[in-house]
């Protein structure tokens, strides 16, 4: 992907002009909306359309989660969800996860680290902190009755290939894993997707997690 285009979401004007600076000094990113809460979010997308939404999690009227929905549901196609926080053990960024967002980011995180998640967002083709995925699934997923994938029907490659996406690697980290070839690694990614209904790898990983899959511990 080339340029990057950015909508910022936040209750907060300081925030907001300050995500909006840091951003807009990247050459490959701009910031070509905002909005102050999630009720206003959908509108700005639908005339906007961004690649990536940084979204906080937290609003008074209506919150990143709800606006995460919304988007999922409202805009075709969706952009990249990030949600932004104060506290990493949030309850409302793992339910954001769960509503289809593709990471987050805490509201102390340095400038450099926000634009190389919002690269890695857009770029879909490694998973965001998956440490810190996994120590919120482990927060709160119950694995006393895992289910498993078995109804999806997975390749036995396919479940490689999830394994390791748990593991946050990219694509080209796993084709190096597997000496198999990129674009091959593409495929089974996608195909992997489309079966599980994930939107985007962040799901999938979740899904394994809840699923008992992929084990937590």
């Amino acid at each position: 992907m080339n340029d990057v285009s950015v909508v910022v979401v936040d209750d907060e004007p300081l925030i907001r002009s300050g995500l909006r600076a840091i951003i807009d000094a990247e050459p490959d990113l701009t910031v070509v909306g905002e909005a102050g809460d999630g009720a206003e979010v959908l509108a700005v997308v639908r005339r906007t359309r961004p690649h990536v939404v940084l979204m906080d999690v937290r609003m008074p009227a209506v919150d990143g989660i709800q606006a995460t929905r919304l988007l999922l549901e409202g805009v075709d196609p969706a952009p990249r969800v990030l949600v932004v926080t104060t506290f990493e053990n949030d309850d409302y960024v793992y339910d954001a996860l769960r509503a289809g967002a593709s990471g987050f980011l805490l509201k102390r995180t340095p400038p450099d680290d926000i634009i190389a998640a919002i690269r890695t967002v857009a770029s879909s083709e490694s998973l965001l902190f998956p440490e810190a995925i996994r120590a919120l699934a482990l927060a709160h997923v119950s694995t006393q009755h895992p289910t498993g994938l078995e109804r999806y029907q997975l390749t036995e490659r396919e479940q490689e290939v999830l394994r390791l996406m748990a593991k946050g690697l990219s694509n080209a980290e796993i084709a190096a894993e597997l000496i198999l070839g990129v674009q091959t690694i593409k495929t089974h990614v996608a195909n992997t997707l489309a079966k599980l209904g994930a939107r985007d790898r962040t799901q999938a990983v979740i899904l394994a997690y809840e699923s008992g899959f992929v084990s937590l511990h």
